[in-house]
């Protein structure tokens, strides 16, 4: 799993654990550390709404949307994840659920957190978000028949992209780490060389996520981390989470990884702060962040920590999720299984209390290990899933009892079959979303 108003709208309730409230509180921390004068207006607003001041929006959800909570910040986000996961175990979501998140897209292709009035389009103000659009094409690719939505959506984020090959949240700010990762993941979602797409200035989306790459620079621990976005900055957890996913050319859905690894993860070999090797591949820079992460993981009982600023430390569930998804991702599937047993001890109350994109963040990551989502440490996490919104069209290729009676034709008459399934310094805040979204140790 971690976006102008965009980044006001990644301001769920504080430690909700999901990407998008962890990245927002490390854009609101990077707003105090930089000065209120640089920070949209934006931010002025999002801690009274996370604070449970709930929008006109929230007083009667629309039908198909999951969750109960407020979708002013993460409405996008958290249907986009809960798709893609119902869609990666077997689950066909409802006709409805689908179509809410169809009728978000703005008419250049574009997504933000969330449009009450769809019907309505959106103004040149309206915010519009990289990670809510770049999940809801990972969501619609999946799902399948929707590729109109998809090509513009793609052919939106690609006119956004920085002149340094990497993606903000919100169109013409800074790039971050997690932002380019999750476009990235988009991309590949698409079918898109992520590769091939190049900015203005002829850098590719992976040159801009390099950028985030400490590498070999700094103290030895740091070697082969990213951070959030500031180059210097510190290490920052779920940074290096999304990156190591990203570079790899990955998105949300990874495929399991075996119970063994025939080559354990190894910190960059560095000489006088420098990569002994030149250039970094891929492969190398993936390699280094996941040794990054298990050495984090190692030193806190095999979870990461969350830290916003002026609070103590405590373990980030969605953080140590979005890690377990990033180690599997290159293959490290017996380190990946370490953090997934913590997680299948602690996470069941995390995930009631933060809803749809929560149970998502687990479901992945369960399925990129190999595990069973149905028997998650005494929880049904596909059960729990499809609770939070309207009852799915079929289950492992049953109709489901009590389903939308709509959902007939989730995929664009496309049979089932086809369709298938902070900037803060070291802050540690988590992958984007949901409610994946980065320092910390």
């Amino acid at each position: 799993m971690a976006p102008t108003a965009s980044l006001a709208q990644q301001a769920p309730a504080p430690h909700s654990g999901a990407p998008l409230a962890r990245r927002a509180a490390t854009a609101l921390a990077a707003a105090m550390v930089l000065g209120a004068a640089a920070a949209p207006a934006a931010y002025a607003a999002a801690p009274a709404a996370a604070a449970g001041s709930p929008s006109a929006a929230a007083k009667k959800l629309p039908a198909g949307l999951y969750g109960t909570k407020d979708p002013q910040y993460d409405g996008v986000w958290r249907q986009s994840l809960a798709l893609l996961a119902q869609h990666t175990v077997g689950v066909r979501p409802a006709a409805s659920a689908v179509r809410w998140l169809v009728g978000q897209q703005c008419a250049d292709g574009a997504f933000t957190a969330f449009r009450a009035e769809p019907a309505k389009p959106c103004a040149a103000k309206t915010m519009r978000d990289t990670n809510q659009t770049a999940a809801a094409v990972q969501a619609l690719a999946a799902l399948g028949g929707h590729g109109d939505s998809v090509d513009k959506a793609v052919g939106w984020l690609k006119s956004v992209q920085n002149d340094d090959g990497s993606w903000s949240s919100m169109p013409g700010s800074p790039g971050d780490a997690n932002s380019t990762s999750v476009v990235i993941g988009a991309l590949a979602a698409a079918g898109q060389k992520p590769a091939s797409v190049t900015s203005k200035k002829h850098k590719t989306a992976y040159d801009g996520l390099l950028t985030f790459r400490l590498g070999c620079a700094g103290k030895e621990d740091a070697h082969g981390a990213f951070t959030f976005q500031l180059k210097g900055a510190a290490p920052n957890a779920d940074a290096t989470a999304a990156a190591a996913t990203g570079v790899l050319g990955k998105g949300f859905v990874v495929a399991p990884a075996g119970r063994r690894d025939p080559n354990p993860v190894a910190p960059p070999a560095c000489k006088d702060g420098k990569d002994k090797a030149g250039r970094v591949s891929a492969a190398q820079a993936a390699d280094g962040g996941a040794a990054y992460l298990v050495a984090q993981l190692d030193k806190n009982g095999q979870h990461l920590l969350s830290a916003m600023p002026g609070a103590k430390p405590q373990p980030d569930v969605g953080n140590t999720a979005d890690a377990v998804v990033a180690l599997a991702a290159g293959g490290h599937g017996a380190d990946a299984r370490r953090p997934l047993a913590w997680l299948q001890k602690n996470a069941a109350d995390w995930a009631r209390q933060s809803g749809p994109a929560a149970y998502a963040q687990l479901v992945l990551a369960a399925h990129a290990t190999g595990s069973d989502p149905r028997s998650f440490g005494g929880t049904d996490l596909v059960t729990a899933l499809n609770a939070t919104g309207p009852g799915p069209a079929a289950v492992s290729g049953k109709h489901a009892k009590g389903a939308d009676a709509s959902a007939k034709d989730d995929g664009g008459g496309m049979p089932w079959w086809i369709i298938g399934v902070g900037l803060a310094f070291g802050a540690g805040l988590g992958f984007l979303l949901s409610g994946r979204k980065r320092g910390g140790h």
